[in-house]
C-alpha cells in the first residue's frame, strides 16, 4: 500500500520559517522525481517545487529565493524548507510523487504526479 505523508505544518508569523517533511512508503523513492504543491482556500492547487532523482530543482517564481527543496534518498524523505514566510504562503501543502526520475516541463501541473499525500496546513499570520 502506497503511503505519502506530510508533516511539519503549523502557525507562524510573517518572516518566520517552517520545515515540511514528506515520507514515502510502499513505492520506490529512489529514481522518482518528487514535488510540493499548495492549495489556498478558493484557489487551484499550484506547483511549488520539484526535485529530480539526481538533484536538479525547480521552483515557482513566487517562492524562489525563499523555499528550498531537498531529498534524503536513504530515508525516503522529501523536505521543503520555507523561510521569509508571507501571509500569501498560507495554504494546505501537499507532497507528490511522479513515476519518472526527472521533473518534466509540466512539473507544476497536478497531472505530472501519480501519488499524493493528505496535506499539512501552513498558516502565516501578518
Amino acid at each position: 500500500q502506497v503511503q505519502v505523508m506530510e508533516s511539519g505544518g503549523g502557525l507562524v508569523q510573517a518572516g518566520g520559517s517552517l520545515r515540511l517533511s514528506c515520507t514515502v512508503s510502499g513505492l520506490t523513492f529512489g529514481g522518482r522525481a518528487m514535488g510540493w504543491f499548495r492549495q489556498a482556500p478558493g484557489k487551484e492547487r499550484e506547483g511549488v517545487s520539484c526535485i529530480s532523482w539526481t538533484g536538479p530543482t525547480y521552483y515557482a517564481d513566487s517562492v524562489k529565493g525563499r523555499f528550498t527543496i531537498a531529498r534524503d534518498n536513504a530515508k525516503n524523505t522529501l523536505i521543503l524548507q520555507m523561510n521569509s514566510l508571507k501571509p500569501e504562503d498560507t495554504a494546505m501543502y501537499y507532497c507528490a510523487a511522479t513515476s519518472v526520475g526527472y521533473c518534466s516541463v509540466s512539473w507544476s501541473q497536478k497531472s505530472a504526479y501519480n501519488y499524493w499525500g493528505q496535506g499539512t496546513q501552513v498558516t502565516v499570520s501578518s
